[in-house]
């Protein structure tokens, strides 16, 4: 965690020092942009005091959080191109000088990191559909259609308004039933609150199962607990049930270092039965497959968010987005059709899974 911070704020020195240079400014105009991205990160280190305080304004702290979380994603970017310039002047692909005090220089910079992040932002908005045909050799009464989604992050960032048009799209597949992989709420559960998006998880038209995810407990395990029941969600906390001729096993967050065991949890059904698992973080893939479980959905990966953190997502979990197999379990990891912080999709998409799941074997 330490050392994490003193990357990023080697990052901020780092851009910060960059532009200062490449900018054709006067020295204040220089310092001018300079304090600003200060403030761009300040403005996230506010938002969490203010958190942490129980203080919450919708309106400014939606602007704090949106700044702060933003900058990060832009930030990022921007040592990527300067890292390249810089690279490109020592290894003399590029002209000594044409780094400092150069309007072309910062053209080409910040053109091309905004561009990115109006691409990336219009990509985001653009929910990815994704279609699974799910077979199994158990019985069951009919086809059934699920709906499966991850990572809400509902809060500062995404509202009501956005979440109504996530409803409609769940609404107009006409599932049997939904499945949500945890991380429904952002950072707080005071902007839930405060925008009653309980109404909005009632107009589903299906019966909604759900486990937490990490953020559930980053933003009070209790008052989440307190949310999902008024919202009429089914939380499946080290919990089984049966539904449509099927098993639906939800597990707490690995963030409980006490939770159940899947083998305990697995006491609990007919294995006769197909059964899914619904786990936020897709650590330890083989005990689904140790355990009979016949369908993994998982979350919490993001698949990095952005080009080039999915590197390390990808390097970090067994399989950080898409469907998976180990023997005759299936899986699917999901990129999720929320996100954490800034409203960027760069080389990654933001999803909902539509899994049809039938039979081979008649009744």
């Amino acid at each position: 965690m330490k050392f994490g911070l003193i990357l990023f704020l080697l990052g901020q020195a780092y851009v910060s020092w960059r532009t200062f240079k490449i900018l054709p400014f006067l020295f204040w105009g220089k310092v001018l942009v300079v304090v600003l991205m200060l403030l761009a990160l300040l403005s996230l280190v506010w938002r969490f005091v203010r958190m942490f305080q129980g203080v919450s304004s919708l309106q400014f702290d939606t602007f704090l959080y949106n700044v702060g979380t933003s900058w990060l994603i832009v930030m990022l970017y921007l040592l990527l191109a300067f890292l390249v310039m810089d690279v490109g002047v020592l290894l003399h692909l590029i002209p000594k000088g044409f780094n400092h005090d150069s309007a072309k220089a910062s053209l080409v910079v910040f053109g091309v990191v905004f561009a990115l992040m109006a691409y990336g932002y219009l990509h985001y908005d653009s929910k990815n559909k994704v279609e699974l045909a799910v077979t199994t050799t158990k019985v069951l009464p009919k086809p059934l259609k699920v709906v499966m989604i991850s990572d809400v992050h509902l809060g500062y960032h995404i509202k009501k308004k956005e979440f109504s048009e996530w409803v409609d799209l769940i609404n107009a597949e006409q599932p049997d039933f939904v499945l949500i992989a945890g991380d429904i709420v952002d950072i707080s559960i005071l902007p839930i609150k405060e925008q009653h998006l309980e109404e909005e998880f009632k107009r589903l038209k299906a019966p909604v199962y759900a486990c937490f995810g990490n953020h559930e407990y980053i933003s009070g395990k209790a008052d989440a607990e307190k949310f999902y029941k008024s919202a009429g969600i089914h939380l499946l906390k080290d919990s089984v049930a049966a539904f449509a001729g099927v098993n639906i096993v939800g597990r707490d967050d690995r963030m409980n270092g006490h939770r159940a065991t899947l083998h305990s949890l697995m006491q609990k059904v007919d294995k006769d039965q197909f059964t899914i698992l619904i786990d936020h973080q897709p650590y330890h893939l083989e005990q689904a497959e140790r355990e009979g479980v016949d369908f993994q959905f998982s979350g919490h990966t993001h698949e990095g968010q952005v080009w080039p953190i999915s590197l390390i997502t990808g390097a970090m979990y067994e399989k950080d987005h898409g469907s998976h197999q180990r023997g005759n379990t299936q899986y699917y990891i999901s990129s999720g059709i929320g996100i954490w912080g800034g409203k960027f999709r760069i080389g990654t998409s933001s999803e909902y899974v539509v899994a049809t799941i039938t039979s081979s074997k008649k009744n």
